[in-house]
């Protein structure tokens, strides 16, 4: 094994919990509980990212040992490992949660990489903490084959996300009612280990706020700027506001990542949401297929859809305005968290047309183009055309013939194309008509609408399949996905099954289309 350097400064500068008596309970006045991963029967490394472990500089004999699949599973600590659970609150579906934090992922420390990046590693589904409220601190291989998965393909995808080191089995049961619908079964049990600079949340600030904590909430401010915001510069209020304002910032361009590729997160909840605006914690997440802005891949919001895919912009201010209720206690005047909520809309609202540029081909985005590609989306959803499929059919869109054929792959319904097709014609035309009044050559065109329309997307019947055969030993369909997602936007050559539209069957599957927080 190599020897990481690990500098566990959260460990050493913020308050620990004091208690170390078992079972779920309150903990007061800590950012965090010493807690030690529970042993599994026989761990088993499954799968791994060549580029995380390269970036931490394990080589192919350290990944292939028995050692890696012990440290990984939780049954032993390389030198500097401390081992902890994150305490912080939350508000879930709308609603203050009040306690959550690491119900069942333990931070192993924070590694210092040669290039001088820090990365904290956490084992996900490796035992009871303090905050596992009742449950067991574990996962099933399923949620963790998908974990594993996405956190790569957003990577990949340029999206700012925590990152995924390796997949292990643990050689044990775990039992999940998967639909929450009284059929309980027991599934194969595996540990997920991510990375990320960081892993503090909205809720992590929102905890200290609740209980009137001001001192440990500004204790905590402080420690997250001097670690992760080092460029910052300045002190107290304004330094605060320019804090907040970065946040809001990042978060805006996320947001826009997301709509651009059909991203939607399934569970927005103000815990799920990373302070340093990356894509946190992988539970019922799914891709837009057929274009349906009111689609939801979670099952726990299918009557509310408080968190279906039009609405994760709005939704991502909402939280910000929780953080900024929380951090009002910093402030003695609001007009600096307003003027980040502001930024907010502002930096949102420049992505979009960013994203509107680039799918579209524009060397810039003009008054008419919003209405444009709205229009489109209008016509996709009424027309049930996966969304993917179609806006990298336009890569190779021809303005001098502006006819439907070529986009015929995309469509779910043939009567409904039927229908539209007039009117997606007539857009088409219009769309020609601004192309041959944009300066952008053809080329340049088509080379910016590869880079912001994928051709793979790690589509929810792919991971399933992929599940599926890992249930039975199999874990090629994980490694096959995961070398495909690893170059999204390029044509590969003998991949075109991992770039079709949903079958038929995936519909109204379990895990194709229907979701739950479930792990």
């Amino acid at each position: 094994m190599p020897s990481l350097l690990f500098d566990n400064v959260l460990l050493r500068e913020l308050p620990g919990d004091c208690s170390d008596a078992p079972g779920p309970r309150e903990v007061l006045d800590a950012c965090y509980s010493r807690v030690m991963p529970t042993p599994v029967p026989a761990p088993r490394l499954l799968a791994h990212s060549a580029d995380m472990a390269a970036t931490l500089g394990f080589g192919v004999e350290e990944l292939a040992s028995d050692a890696f699949a012990r440290v990984f599973g939780g049954n032993a600590l390389l030198p500097g490992m401390q081992p902890s659970a994150a305490n912080y609150g939350g508000h879930q579906f709308g609603v203050w949660a009040g306690q959550l934090g690491d119900g069942r992922a333990i931070s192993l420390g924070e590694v210092l990489t040669v290039g001088g990046k820090r990365w904290e590693l956490q084992l996900k589904g490796a035992g009871p903490t303090p905050y596992s409220r009742g449950a067991d601190g574990r996962a099933v291989l399923r949620s963790s084959i998908r974990e594993f998965l996405c956190s790569e393909a957003m990577h990949h995808l340029g999206i700012p996300t925590t990152r995924a080191l390796c997949l292990v089995g643990t050689g044990e049961q775990v039992v999940r009612d998967m639909l929450y619908d009284g059929h309980p079964r027991a599934e194969p049990g595996a540990i997920v280990c991510r990375a990320a600079p960081s892993f503090i949340r909205f809720g992590s600030f929102e905890l200290p706020a609740a209980h009137g904590d001001t001192a440990l909430l500004r204790r905590l401010a402080d420690f997250t700027i001097r670690r992760d915001f080092p460029h910052l510069a300045g002190h107290g209020e304004g330094l605060y506001g320019d804090w907040f304002g970065e946040v809001c910032a990042r978060t805006a361009r996320l947001m826009a990542d997301w709509m651009r590729v059909g991203f939607v997160h399934g569970v927005m909840n103000t815990d799920n949401m990373s302070i340093l605006g990356l894509t946190l914690d992988y539970g019922p997440y799914g891709w837009i297929e057929d274009y349906d802005p009111d689609w939801t891949p979670n099952t726990t919001d299918a009557q509310r859809r408080r968190y279906r895919y039009e609405q994760q912009p709005d939704v991502a201010w909402w939280n910000l305005s929780r953080l900024a209720a929380a951090l009002a206690p910093l402030f003695g005047d609001i007009a600096p968290l307003q003027a980040g909520l502001d930024r907010y809309v502002a930096v949102y609202a420049e992505a979009d047309r960013a994203s509107i540029v680039a799918k579209l081909g524009l060397a810039a985005c003009r008054d008419g183009d919003t209405a444009l590609m709205q229009s489109l989306h209008d016509l996709l959803h009424e027309a049930e055309v996966d969304m993917t499929l179609w806006f990298r059919g336009l890569v190779d869109f021809d303005p001098q013939r502006p006819a439907l054929e070529p986009l015929h792959d995309a469509f779910y319904d043939e009567a409904k194309r039927r229908a539209q097709e007039p009117a997606l014609v007539d857009w088409l035309a219009r769309y020609a008509a601004r192309l041959a009044d944009d300066p952008l050559p053809v080329a340049e065109r088509r080379a910016r609408m590869r880079a912001a329309n994928p051709r793979y997307v790690l589509r929810n019947y792919l991971a399933q399949q992929a599940i599926e055969r890992a249930e039975q030993g199999d874990c090629g369909g994980i490694h096959e996905l995961l070398d495909v997602l690893r170059r999204p936007c390029d044509e590969q050559a003998g991949r075109e099954a991992f770039a079709r539209k949903r079958p038929d069957w995936a519909r109204h599957r379990p895990g194709c289309s229907m979701l739950s927080c479930s792990s």
